[in-house]
């Protein structure tokens, strides 16, 4: 849940006649967003992309035809990401005139606090991500090829949790529902997912297990659902502050990417590189439209992503650590949205009150947050380093996020061939 909190539009009927020079002026037009952050995006951007084309072009020796679909994939995102750029302050205009805003509580006391903030701009990042995907098709997948129907079904249950996901900003449904909403999405992925049921054993366990493969049949697909509900849920809830959602997004994504290098760098099995080249062609779409939704949504926020795009990016990351085979790294990566969510876990169970907006208190006198005593990441880094300005605790909050992205690295490295 994004820290605003949502205006709510009452009708209100009279019976007096309208006078005709009433009826004739035009609504008031709201004042233009903040211009888009681009500054600041280039240095995320840099940030990522000097290691990442490395492995691409130095490092690894990667086949031609590979890398022609990576670059080829990369430009359509570019185009993604400028016209996500260009949609934003459109989008913004439509939504307030449907009363679709926001109050910022982080600045509540404030003239920032005052402002109207238009809401659900994750609908314009997972449109532009959708249609940079299909397109996508024409310059690389076939019409016989082996990914082309998990392909498809992979959007398909990326676009039903965009519709849920716009449809509970709407409507604001209660969180048991939020709760099934990912489960319905991913039906599609579910019922089209033709890849193995099977788990390797790691070497430790076989001779207790006996086997070192083991098939899981229904229970993987069980568990596939059960990933797609965390992963977007868990983005929903470690919120509250300018930049998370989408900053947690964009950090996860690239650790996803430069896993996928390293793995396709590596592997000899032309199936298990395929994999990660098909996790490649979903991940980059989202990180370049990420980007442009943070340029808007960074400290100070222009506009907030809402509900859609929280599920909409849990969903796909989702999508690809399954279909790219790689969910206990995902988890791994997701390590800060798994320990927000048992912090979560007793308020979200009911078993200690849990108020609507779990969000730090705001001094509008030092501009400062305090953390309160609710169980969310957020608050608990506050209590541990103190009061801080919302900027620094995003900071802090996605160079934890990175850590956990490196610690995963190491982990992986430093169980090679003795794990599995």
């Amino acid at each position: 849940m994004a820290a605003r909190k949502r205006a709510t539009s009452t009708a209100v009927k009279t019976t007096e006649a309208v006078p005709e020079k009433a009826k004739s002026e035009s609504p008031p037009v709201e004042p233009p967003i903040r211009p888009a952050k681009l500054a600041t995006i280039l240095k995320f951007f840099l940030i990522f992309s000097i290691p990442y084309f490395y492995l691409i072009f130095t490092h690894y020796r990667i086949d031609y035809e590979i890398k022609r679909s990576i670059l080829i994939s990369a430009f359509v995102s570019a185009i993604g990401f400028l016209i996500t750029v260009k949609m934003i302050p459109v989008a913004s205009k439509y939504v307030l005139r449907r009363n679709l805003f926001g109050y910022d509580i982080n600045k509540k006391g404030t003239p920032d606090g005052s402002i109207k903030v238009p809401e659900s701009l994750g609908i314009v990042v997972a449109v532009v991500f959708l249609a940079v995907a299909i397109l996508f098709q024409y310059f690389n997948l076939t019409a016989d090829s082996n990914w082309l129907v998990e392909y498809n079904a992979a959007l398909a249950s990326i676009c039903f949790i965009t519709l849920l996901g716009f449809v509970d900003d709407v409507l604001d449904v209660p969180w048991r529902v939020k709760l099934v909403l990912p489960s319905i999405a991913a039906l599609p992925l579910l019922m089209a997912y033709a890849g193995h049921t099977t788990i390797i054993i790691p070497k430790p366990l076989v001779p207790y297990v006996g086997i070192d493969i083991l098939d899981l049949g229904w229970i993987y697909k069980l568990y596939m659902g059960l990933l797609a509900v965390f992963c977007t849920n868990s983005i929903n809830i470690h919120a509250g502050i300018n930049g998370l959602e989408v900053g947690q997004t964009v950090v996860i994504a690239c650790a996803i990417l430069i896993h996928n290098i390293m793995q396709i760098g590596v592997a000899i099995d032309l199936e298990h590189k395929q994999a990660h080249v098909f996790s490649i062609y979903l991940v980059q779409p989202l990180l370049a439209t990420s980007l442009a939704l943070l340029s808007f949504n960074w400290y100070p926020s222009s506009v907030f992503v809402g509900d859609t795009y929280t599920y909409f990016a849990g969903m796909t990351m989702a999508v690809v650590g399954i279909l790219g085979h790689f969910s206990e790294t995902l988890l791994i990566f997701f390590a800060p949205q798994v320990l927000n969510f048992l912090l979560s876990l007793p308020q979200l169970a009911g078993i200690i009150p849990c108020p609507r907006h779990r969000l730090p208190k705001f001094d509008p006198q030092t501009g400062l947050l305090t953390g309160t005593n609710d169980g969310t990441l957020v608050n608990l880094f506050l209590r541990q380093f103190g009061q801080r300005s919302e900027k620094s605790l995003c900071i802090l909050l996605l160079v934890f996020q990175a850590i956990c992205c490196g610690f995963c690295f190491f982990l992986r490295w430093l169980l090679t061939g003795w794990y599995k």
